[in-house]
């Protein structure tokens, strides 16, 4: 058989990827395990920390601060007020007497051209407060509204112009209302003075008055319409007078049980969705679905167990079971709308105690699930940054099989052309005999 720098060439490289191919393939199993635990660890931990924000928002929406349950306010007049009601509210029945509402000062300076301009200033103010515009290099009715507008103690109005049949109007608004917002003027330019003593007024800055029990009873004044105070946990803005024909305006502070309930069911919907993916990743696998990636793993067992634990523990003397949750064969949660209805109705303060204060069921959730998510000491960050380590190391690997490949290659090369050599010259001497 001949042998040519081709066929050297080939074993070379054939005896050299058989010295490196039992350690390659041992890398490349590793390499996809621990690529495969690491995406599941990582969807893990995703799934943990979407749970841990859901849970932790049950206690900071808007509407109920720190509380699971949740107030609301009904009207007798719609569109007369409206109402952000907190856990703090006590269930009530107001009435109302809107006999003011609060509105903004506005006033409109006319007769003014561009020509008034470029000498003097003009001086602003609000509520004792003033700020003033030199007109010196200001040549335009535009550029004053832009000065106006534009300066840095600005006491909190605005300049608009408004033209109408030939004329341009410089209209200046509070941007607040309350009678304190009311538009103080003055200017030594004399054309501007004269506008400044024949202004308009458009609106008459003015205070928000309403009579808590109707007319005669509590009065409640306010600079804007939002009144935060009147009742405790209870922020009412108020959107009409009352009409000499109109009935008191009655508000009825309760508990919302349908917003609540539906509180409740988010949290068991994220709890259902924790399971799902918990479920997918340690599925045991059969012959028409696959293996989860941390199939029997301890650690996942172990979280598994102490989130269920959690959902089935009493805070309060309660538990979620008296609030007509429970668990279905799957292990995931469900909620009897009407067991609720009747529980909540019983003990709302109950209902409360579980799940929000030190140590009861959102609170512990939220500690547990730390244990596992926290990206600096979490289980599950070591046992990413463990992972990647023996990724690290798997590449440490690869380049070790490298360079004994290329000495292995180096050597068979060496080899092979000398016996390519050996047998050229057997070959030659051998034709010397023919």
């Amino acid at each position: 058989m001949a042998i040519d720098s081709d066929y050297v060439q080939q074993m070379a490289t054939q005896l050299a990827q058989y010295d490196v191919q039992a350690g390659q393939a041992r890398a490349q199993r590793s390499e996809t395990k621990y690529n495969a635990e690491l995406k599941a660890v990582g969807d893990l931990k995703t799934a943990l920390s979407t749970f841990a924000t859901a849970a932790k928002a049950l206690k900071s929406t808007s509407a109920s601060s720190d509380s699971m349950l949740i107030n609301s306010a009904k009207f007798s007049s719609e569109g007369a007020a409206t109402a952000s009601v907190g856990a703090s509210a006590v269930s009530g029945s107001y009435e109302f007497f809107v006999k003011q509402l609060a509105s903004k000062d506005q006033v409109a300076l006319q007769g003014l051209t561009d020509a008034d301009l470029g000498s003097g200033s003009l001086t602003l103010g609000q509520d004792g407060e003033t700020f003033s515009i030199d007109m010196s290099s200001i040549t335009t009715l535009d550029g004053l509204a832009s000065a106006i507008n534009n300066a840095s103690d600005n006491t909190g109005l605005k300049a608009t112009l408004v033209r109408s049949n030939g004329q341009v109007n410089l209209v200046l608004t509070s941007e607040k209302t309350g009678s304190d917002q009311a538009i103080s003027l003055s200017s030594d330019n004399a054309a501007v003075q004269t506008a400044v003593d024949g202004r308009k007024q458009l609106s008459t800055a003015k205070d928000a008055i309403v009579y808590l029990g109707g007319e005669g009873g509590v009065e409640l004044i306010n600079g804007s319409n939002t009144f935060d105070a009147a009742i405790t946990g209870v922020s009412l803005t108020f959107n009409k007078v009352t009409g000499a024909d109109d009935d008191l305006l009655t508000v009825d502070i309760g508990q919302d049980v349908s917003a609540t309930k539906d509180k409740l069911q988010s949290f068991i919907d994220a709890f259902n969705t924790l399971m799902t993916s918990i479920g997918s990743l340690t599925a045991s696998g059969s012959d028409t679905a696959a293996r989860g990636a941390l199939a029997g793993d301890a650690s996942v067992i172990a979280i598994k167990s102490a989130v269920n634990n959690l959902v089935r523990t009493s805070f309060g003397d309660t538990s979620l079971i008296n609030f007509g949750v429970s668990a279905n064969n799957t292990g995931k949660l469900t909620l009897d709308a009407t067991a609720f209805e009747k529980a909540i109705a019983a003990d709302p303060d109950g209902f409360e105690a579980l799940f929000t204060g030190k140590g009861n069921l959102l609170d512990s959730l939220d500690t547990s699930l730390k244990v596992y998510t926290s990206s600096t000491n979490g289980l599950l960050t070591s046992r990413v940054n463990s992972l990647n380590d023996k990724l690290s190391k798997i590449n440490d690997d690869y380049d070790t099989l490298q360079v004994r490949y290329d000495s292995s290659y180096s050597r068979y090369l060496k080899q092979y052309t000398n016996l390519m050599q050996v047998m050229s010259s057997m070959e030659q001497t051998s034709s010397l005999f023919v």
